[in-house]
């Protein structure tokens, strides 16, 4: 019994550490899930505050976005300013004024040019009394085109006005850009001319150097002349007499008899005119071979009728002729039948 007593307390001890052993295991399980479940709570925790921490910087840019839209206003103010003032634009006008002083009028608008800072390009004048006419080509700088034009209009009545405008700020700005690029080419070619080794190299690389100079040199004479051009305008005035007609009259009266009658008087004028220079013209000819031509002429017509026979001459009492002397004729012989 004692044994049999012992056996079971033994084995209700191992029962009980047993037991024991797996309460301390449970126990090791359990802290280790509260463990993990800290953990995620903590990342939960950082993730929600990162994402809170994120919101707010998505919303900033929002919330920046006027100030980009002032920055980018503020980076288009430097693009190129294409005002009017500021574009490349190339004036021309003609004019046309009728004036009691041609001569005082055109000396007037030389004047007038050279205190603008221009001066004059061209002049052409014919003096006829009240016919007079003198038409000036002058060049003035640009800010003053208009108020030179309404200044030569003030001289006289003025017939014709006439302004035209070409803006060629693209093809200034083309120009800039092509020249930029050209001078990098060239400055390029250089450098590898520089650094040639052969001759073949050598006249190769200058070839093309002075290709690309020559290039270069027009591009820059085309931006010069632009340069000109915008910056000197150009006005062709006319300055004509009391009796020269404006051209709105001669539009308006270019029918009825009178008109017709005077277009023929002018072409018979003209017709009459072309005739006496063309006479004019072969008057000497005339004098130098015409006249011996006809002297000539005029003997050997003499000299011809001097060698003629006379013609016959037949009886006083204007009879018949005399009958033929000679055997009559001998008909011709009939052949039997």
């Amino acid at each position: 019994m004692a044994r049999v007593t012992g056996a079971t307390t033994t084995g209700a001890g191992m029962t009980l550490r047993t037991a024991t052993g797996g309460a301390r295991a449970l126990a090791a399980i359990g802290l280790a899930a509260l463990l993990l479940a800290g953990c995620g709570a903590a990342d939960r925790s950082r993730d929600s505050a990162d994402s809170g921490g994120a919101a707010p910087a998505e919303k900033a840019p929002a919330r920046a976005a006027p100030d980009g839209a002032a920055a980018s206003g503020q980076a288009g103010a430097g693009a190129p300013d294409l005002r009017v003032d500021q574009r490349a634009i190339i004036y021309t006008g003609t004019m046309r004024v009728q004036v009691d002083d041609v001569e005082g009028a055109a000396r007037r608008a030389v004047e007038a040019v050279t205190a603008a800072g221009g001066f004059v390009g061209g002049d052409q004048r014919r003096s006829a009394a009240a016919s007079a006419q003198a038409e000036l080509e002058l060049r003035v700088p640009a800010a003053k085109f208009a108020t030179l034009v309404d200044e030569l209009a003030g001289f006289g009545r003025q017939q014709r006005r006439e302004i035209r405008t070409q803006d060629v700020t693209e093809e200034t700005v083309d120009l800039d850009a092509r020249i930029t690029t050209q001078r990098a080419r060239v400055d390029s070619a250089r450098r590898l001319l520089a650094r040639a080794d052969t001759v073949a190299e050598l006249v190769t690389l200058e070839n093309e150097v002075t290709r690309r100079e020559a290039d270069l040199a027009s591009l820059e004479a085309k931006k010069r002349r632009l340069a000109d051009l915008t910056a000197l305008s150009t006005i062709t005035v006319t300055f004509v007499g009391r009796d020269a007609s404006t051209a709105d009259e001669e539009e308006a009266d270019r029918t009825g008899f009178m008109v017709g009658l005077r277009g023929g008087w002018t072409v018979f004028l003209a017709s009459m005119g072309v005739l006496l220079t063309v006479l004019g013209a072969l008057l000497p000819w005339l004098l130098l071979i015409g006249v011996p031509v006809t002297a000539l002429v005029v003997v050997l017509r003499r000299r011809r009728r001097r060698r003629q026979p006379p013609p016959p001459v037949g009886p006083v009492g204007g009879g018949r002729p005399p009958a033929p002397t000679g055997p009559p004729p001998v008909p011709a012989t009939r052949s039997a039948p």
